[in-house]
């Protein structure tokens, strides 16, 4: 047996309720992987258009310094150089997601290590380098600072004293600081909380910044064509917010702006931002040519958005019995030099709100802080902000269950969120299954049984509800008998365009094969939220849902004129209308030959808020930890997910098992690393994610139901399983060798630190 084979095997899932359908829930191949694995998937870099310019952008060396001054003379007298830009060229310019504060290019001071400074376009990448070499920049250093809680101290250098005339700040500043957004969550009153408490537990935890690691760099081309239209290709999973945030920043209609679709090659969140395409705009207007650029992987890890670094203050109070009464923390998250990367609404991150757990506490205080530093900006990777803080709340947990002397899991099954309970926001969610979920994760890992010296089990939970948005979609059935779904999705790797050929085939009672998608460009609808918050199943998969049945109606009452049956008997069945009250039925394609036109049924989903009901997820790891080196071993991971229906059991555990993987990256290993304000992992050789040789076994208990916001009961998947996953992995190897790490990565570094420090305590017994 081959070694990919043994590894497929480690692989177990377990499922409960399973439902048959058609299509809905059956293994379904994903549409576009064949022309992936074959190399015939057209991605940005991919394309080129007739006099197509290359841009390249000369980035900082410095962390904070003003810019004295600046000679570009040298490069606009390279061969083939059609276009240079500084700054000066530029000024005023801001574009970013919700808040607008990154300049195009810097203007008269740089604010992180990378950031543009000036930019050419030349005939092909290998000139533009040259040309960046001939543009000479004078600095004056200033004052730098890295860390969010020094840069909140006073005479930290203010970073942004301008802030409050940005576009997009959600409220303005009393004090200009560089905590720029503060956001509160709670109820009750938590000084009258902690003073009931029995035992009130304090802790910090810090985290480090992850990158995406998507195999695509952000990449984009930028077109104006003969009629003065923006024609933009890019790697975007969030392509009518693009336009207008383009339409902003430029002052020019969204009519005049067109994002084309094309493959994107991973997201996991970082493709969201408008990265390289205003440069690339202003380069485009000035040379009158399309200007394509890429960034290579060193300004990836220097300039891209990686998930946010943070620290989190937590304070707990607990009767002895174990019930939680009081919560207050404070999440500080290093935005980096610019918060332009953070969406619409509150220019921060909602997973600070998860510092209470799912569980039952009266008096709740949480409160998110943005803060500005001399780093690489931050931005959204899968479920932002919640694998920082719910690290450290779940590490919290198995703190506070120490210092009373009880089981960690018998302090979350005390707590936990039951039907009818109030979350830590007040929020009291429909159908809640978290104590079944993480009673299946416990029975399923033998967290009770013995085990052998320095290993250990560790437990997290959490929980999170789909999100919100707007999607639009569109049936059509053809007289040549095709059927074809259209959609506004830009598809980052997901398995959305199989998932709606699912979903209409099953309307339908048509086989996959026979479902065609195509992807609107954005001129096709109004709008549409796009890829995140694993919404995509819930608005664009009913939306193409609420098409396909529009469809069948119309077809049906279309049917019924022409034929003479009656409606009321009359369905649509694969390729036929059938009359169910006598058996007769026709090719529906006829019909419409006869019709001598299509039918399209249209369907738009608009859900503003979060879904009513939340995913729970509880997770066990089983580690092995070397007392002579601090190695971590992971035996052994078992995630257990209250899932709704599965709608496609093959990308649904390929979401589970990417996630999982994702978060043991996060909680073992991966950290852009930053010394005096340079990122020093600049490559895959030193920025370490993990490999197959790095992955344990891993089995999956899905625990499913009917009470799901998306189409067929089914909930959101996609962000789940990378959350709790280092709050296990630091709960097991405090289990293993009674070391608390509480700063991300745990590495064995760390883990022998933290072993000989306890070996020379006073009171250690050999």
């Amino acid at each position: 047996m081959s070694d990919g084979l043994c590894f497929l095997e480690r692989w177990i899932t377990r499922r409960v309720g399973v439902v048959t359908h058609k299509n809905i829930g059956r293994s379904t191949p994903r549409l576009e992987g064949e022309s992936k694995v074959t190399g015939g998937e057209r991605y940005t870099g991919d394309l080129g258009l007739p006099d197509m310019l290359w841009g390249r952008a000369l980035r900082s060396p410095y962390p904070h310094a003003r810019i004295t001054h600046i000679d570009a003379s040298g490069a606009q007298q390279v061969p083939g150089v059609m276009a240079v830009l500084t700054g000066a060229d530029l000024r005023g310019v801001r574009y970013g997601r919700r808040l607008y504060d990154v300049p195009v290019l810097a203007e008269d001071e740089v604010r992180f290590v990378g950031e543009r400074v000036a930019a050419v376009a030349a005939v092909d990448r290998d000139t533009a380098e040259e040309a960046l070499l001939r543009i000479e920049v004078e600095y004056e250093e200033l004052p730098a600072v890295y860390d969010p809680l020094d840069a909140l101290e006073p005479g930290a250098p203010i970073l942004h004293p301008d802030v409050n005339s940005y576009t997009g700040l959600p409220r303005l500043l009393d004090t200009v600081t560089n905590a720029f957004v503060r956001d509160t969550w709670g109820k009750g009153n938590v000084a009258e909380g902690f003073a009931q408490a029995d035992v009130i537990v304090e802790g910090t935890f810090t985290v480090a910044r992850q990158h995406q690691s998507y195999l695509e760099s952000h990449t984009c081309l930028v077109w104006i064509d003969e009629t003065g239209r923006v024609q933009v290709w890019a790697s975007s999973k969030v392509p009518y917010a693009i336009k207008q945030q383009l339409s902003a920043a430029w002052g020019i209609p969204e009519e005049r702006i067109r994002i084309n679709p094309v493959s994107i090659g991973g997201d996991f969140g970082g493709k969201g931002s408008p990265m390289d395409i205003p440069l690339a705009y202003y380069l485009a207007d000035r040379t009158g040519r399309p200007v394509k650029m890429a960034m290579d992987y060193i300004e990836e890890f220097t300039a891209g958005n990686p998930r946010h670094a943070a620290v989190i203050q937590l304070k707990t109070g607990v009767m002895r019995d174990g019930t939680m009464v009081a919560q207050e923390s404070h999440v500080y998250f290093n935005s980096g030099a610019y918060g332009g990367f953070k969406p619409a609404p509150g220019v921060n991150l909602g997973g600070a709100s998860k510092a209470g757990g799912p569980y039952r506490i009266p008096h709740v205080h949480l409160e998110g802080i943005q803060v500005y530093t001399n780093t690489v900006p931050g931005g959204f990777m899968r479920a932002p902000g919640e694998p920082q803080t719910v690290f450290a709340s779940e590490s919290h947990m198995d703190e506070i269950a120490r210092r009373l002397g009880m089981d960690p899991l018998d302090l979350r099954m005390k707590n936990i969120l039951e039907e009818g309970d109030e979350n830590p926001l007040g929020t009291v969610y429909e159908n809640i299954r978290a104590k079944e979920t993480l009673e299946a994760a416990v029975t399923v890992s033998g967290y009770r049984n013995s085990k052998a010296p320095n290993v250990g089990r560790g437990v997290a939970v959490s929980d999170r509800p789909t999100a919100g948005g707007e999607s639009h979609a569109s049936v059509t059935l053809n007289p040549d008998g095709s059927v074809v779904v259209h959609t506004a999705i830009f598809e980052p790797g997901t398995g959305t365009y199989t998932l709606l050929r699912q979903i209409v085939g099953e309307e339908f009672n048509l086989s996959v094969d026979a479902i065609e998608v195509q992807v609107w460009d954005t001129d096709g609808v109004p709008f549409d939220t796009g890829v995140g918050g694993s919404r995509v199943t819930r608005v664009a998969g009913l939306a193409a849902q609420q098409a396909a049945r529009a469809a069948s109606n119309e077809l049906i009452s279309i049917g019924a004129d022409l034929l003479g049956w009656p409606e009321e008997h009359m369905s649509m069945q694969g390729l036929q209308i059938v009359r169910q009250d006598n058996g007769d039925q026709q090719p529906w394609s006829g019909l419409l030959l006869r019709l001598g036109r299509p039918i399209v049924g249209v369907g738009h989903v608009r859900e503003p808020v979060p879904a009513p009901v939340s995913s729970f997820t509880a997770q066990v790891a089983e580690v092995s930890v070397d007392p002579e080196t601090g190695e971590i071993t992971v035996n052994k991971f078992i995630t257990a997910h209250d899932i709704g229906a599965v709608l496609n059991p093959l990308n649904h555990q390929g979401q589970v098992e990417g996630g999982m993987i994702q978060g043991l990256g996060y909680a073992l290993m991966e950290e852009l690393e930053l010394e005096d304000g340079h990122i020093s992992t600049l490559s895959f050789g030193d920025y370490k994610i993990p490999t197959s040789a790095d992955v344990p076994v891993l089995e999956t208990v899905l625990i499913e139901g009917d009470a799901g916001p998306a189409p067929y009961e089914s909930k959101g998947i996609g962000e789940s399983s990378n959350i709790p996953v280092a709050g296990a992995m630091a709960n097991a190897v405090f289990d293993a060798v009674g070391v608390r790490i509480t700063d991300l990565p745990v590495t064995a570094d760390k883990v022998l630190a933290g072993l000989r420090a306890t070996r020379k305590a006073p009171n250690h017994i050999s």
